[in-house]
């Protein structure tokens, strides 16, 4: 008869299973195999099965071993014991002296899957009452046994595990805790930045007044609507403008971002994370620190506690001086920490960098185009009714591509809010005629007088 190429399961394999319900003898005995034989047989086949040969075979199934474990779980230890490469003693004497050389990170993170379970143990206590032997068990079983038998066997577990990750995981949040302490106190301590925002807040009032009145401050979002506002030949965004103030009034002002560092590190950080992260340290380390109170005698963690429990105190310092530093500066722009992530707070500054980097290479790139229209236009006299030279050829191409630059900047740029109450000349022109005077007479003597100070301390923006 030819082979049927099946899956067949083991003894041990089929206890709670439908195969225990089946009896595959009694089919053999109410069935004529002889028709079967010859449908089915081999060229080579030599004679017929002795039917009652097979059923002596059939009654002598092997008998199942004792098992304490489900039978899923029995097979995917026995995955995770053959990837640890190490015997049932090893393993376990490994664990109760932490030996963090013999198992690896990845395999003690696996075995933790497989503590046991309260059911097991049971199973385990009733298996030594009765005194059976080992041998009738299955290597997960036993090594089950063995496992189980380890003191505190959860904690150290979770203590090994701690004592792998630690060092990674405090050099992961180091530089992420220096980003935001450095971005924060750098964005609050940089007096170029308070006069930039100084400058945007006096032409927010000025183009307000007249319909919203006088505002103290404004968020930081508002700083994206500076590249919505364009002027009425729609050449130049209110972003433009403001760097042309700044550079011909406030020359000292345009580096202000090299007083700012570490925003793009910091906006990338999720801070409730890394406080998260710090704290589960400080709890494996306590934990740590309990355990070698109880076995005091172990090298491993004795070393660990040494070089390690000042890092944990600098993490703890550094985390509390993030959270402080971050909430504090956050407060100081008008914004409020609990709806202000880093994520969120640290990029609306690197969007403003780049916008006004991005204006002032517009600004010279304009006025490059200009020095060489101008330079083409002006020719030696008379120069009509002579015939055209290299030069002045050169000079005629070279005023086309301007031309052909400006009117592809201009399809370029996306068609952008322009304010309904007129164009920045005019706001300009208005700014020269009738000087700004806030309309809110109606507030405090103190305010006043802060405003007053504000006047007196805000730079000169009169054209």
């Amino acid at each position: 008869m030819p082979v049927f190429n099946w899956v067949a399961l083991k003894p041990s394999q089929i206890d709670g299973t439908v195969f225990t319900e089946l009896n595959d003898e009694k089919v053999l005995q109410e069935l004529d195999m002889s028709d079967f034989e010859e449908q089915f047989k081999t060229k080579a086949q030599g004679p017929g099965l002795d039917i009652s040969a097979l059923k002596v075979k059939a009654t002598q199934k092997a008998p199942s071993k004792v098992t304490l474990m489900e039978s899923n779980r029995a097979k995917n230890l026995a995955i995770t014991l053959r990837k640890g490469g190490r015997s049932i003693q090893d393993i376990c004497t490994a664990i109760e002296t932490y030996d963090q050389q013999a198992l690896s990170l990845d395999f003690l993170e696996l075995l933790l899957r497989f503590l046991p379970t309260e059911y097991e143990r049971t199973l385990i206590g009733k298996f030594e009452r009765e005194q059976q032997s080992l041998e009738e068990l299955s290597d997960e079983d036993q090594f089950m046994i063995r496992f189980s038998k380890i003191p505190r066997l959860v904690e150290r577990m979770n203590v090994m595990i701690f004592l792998g990750n630690f060092n990674d995981t405090a050099q992961l949040l180091m530089p992420q805790l220096n980003a935001i302490i450095a971005a924060s106190m750098s964005l609050k301590s940089s007096s170029k930045l308070r006069n930039i925002l100084e400058i945007v807040l006096a032409f927010g009032n000025y183009m307000n007044s007249s319909k919203r009145g006088a505002a103290y401050g404004f968020r930081l979002q508002s700083l994206d609507a500076l590249l919505e506002m364009k002027s009425t030949d729609r050449k130049q965004t209110l972003l433009h403008y403001l760097v042309r103030v700044i550079t011909e009034k406030y020359p000292e002002l345009t580096g202000f971002h090299t007083e700012l560092h570490f925003l793009d590190k910091a906006g990338t950080v999720s801070l409730d994370s890394v406080l998260q992260d710090v704290r589960s340290l400080q709890q494996g380390m306590e934990l740590t620190r309990k355990e070698f109170m109880r076995q005091d005698d172990s090298p491993v963690l004795k070393d660990f506690l040494k070089v390690n429990s000042e890092v944990m105190e600098k993490l703890q310092a550094d985390s509390k001086t993030t959270k402080e530093a971050y909430e504090s500066a956050v407060e100081y722009f008008g914004e409020n920490p609990k709806t202000s992530p880093p994520t969120t707070f640290f990029p609306m500054f690197m969007r403003f960098i780049r916008a006004y980097k991005k204006a002032e290479q517009d600004i010279e790139l304009w006025k490059k185009q200009e020095a060489a229209a101008k330079e083409a236009e002006s020719g030696p006299p008379g120069s009509e009714d002579r015939p055209e030279l290299p030069t002045q050829k050169a000079k005629r191409q070279q005023m086309d591509m301007i031309a052909e630059l400006k009117k592809k900047q201009m399809v370029k740029e996306p068609l952008i809010y322009e304010g309904k109450d007129g164009a920045i000349e005019d706001i300009i022109s208005d700014l020269r005629n009738n000087p700004y005077r806030r309309a809110d007479k109606g507030r405090s003597s103190a305010k006043k007088r802060a405003a007053g100070q504000t006047l007196q301390a805000t730079p000169d923006i009169s054209l």
